[in-house]
């Protein structure tokens, strides 16, 4: 009786190209990142020190991410609406409306910046007839805009597929129940797609912070983050940008990092 021959477990090749491609992403991404942090820590920490107790550049850095929570809350206002219309109903010119929204993804930023500019100017469309009450030009309320136009479609893409994700008879069962749909909404289909709309929410709060081509052209000041590090790198190279941009990112990251880890236990609508 002939032993029973065992398989030997192999990697599909397809599956061995695509592993050593996540790797070269992984390092492309982390090697790069990483590079510039260790370098500041062991090169210049105490300038790294100095940058953190500088009262300008703390305040560049919580503008950005005031700015950006700003962006993100009207994005969430805008978005979520968006989104449930776009995955619940079809209607004449839908393809159009959602091919618009992702616009701001593809437009060069600095040309967002102009366009906007154009809009919220002091002679603009809507600008010109609000200046005597909000500034936008050099302003936060210009800083918000521009944040805004380049994420907010992340928030209304991610609501969209949370919406889609929602059986829609769940929300029917729920109006045969005698709830209007305002209700059915709010007690239904929103928490099953909570988890969507908070990673959209933080793809755009993301998004918003690292923006600087549309902001630097409606709003050069006050500076943001981003913009505080171009003005530093132009004007006195490297060694004076490097840190500032290395404290940005360390802030960001143990904000998203947080915001990860205290989302990661919200899955409970989402197990099958």
């Amino acid at each position: 009786m002939k032993p029973v021959a065992r398989k030997s477990k192999k990697l599909e090749p397809l599956i061995s190209v695509f592993s050593f491609l996540l790797l070269v992403l992984f390092l492309f991404i982390s090697v790069t990142l990483a590079n510039m942090i260790i370098g500041q820590l062991l090169n210049d920490f105490p300038g790294l020190v100095r940058t953190a107790k500088n009262s300008s550049v703390m305040s560049s850095i919580f503008l950005s991410l005031y700015a950006g929570f700003l962006a993100t809350l009207i994005a969430l206002f805008l978005g979520a609406p968006t989104g449930y219309i776009l995955a619940r109903f079809d209607f004449p010119g839908k393809r159009l409306v959602e091919s618009i929204i992702d616009v701001p993804v593809v437009v060069p930023h600095t040309v967002a910046g102009i366009a906007l500019l154009t809009v919220f100017g002091s002679r603009g469309l809507i600008g010109g007839p609000l200046e005597p009450y909000v500034q936008f030009r050099d302003a936060l309320p210009g800083i918000v805009v521009a944040m805004l136009f380049v994420s907010v479609p992340y928030l209304a893409n991610s609501a969209r597929e949370g919406f889609k994700s929602v059986n829609p008879r769940l929300e029917k069962a729920a109006r045969s129940l005698g709830a209007p749909l305002w209700k059915a909404f709010f007690l239904v289909t929103l928490p099953l797609s909570a988890r969507h709309l908070l990673v959209g929410a933080i793809m755009t709060w993301a998004r918003a912070i690292s923006e600087f081509g549309a902001v630097v052209i409606i709003a050069y000041y006050p500076m943001i983050g981003p913009t505080l590090i171009y003005e530093r790198y132009i004007s006195y190279g490297l060694s004076a940008s490097r840190p500032i941009a290395v404290l940005l990112i360390l802030i960001t990251l143990t904000i998203f990092i947080v915001i990860r880890i205290l989302s990661a236990g919200w899955s409970i609508y989402d197990r099958d």
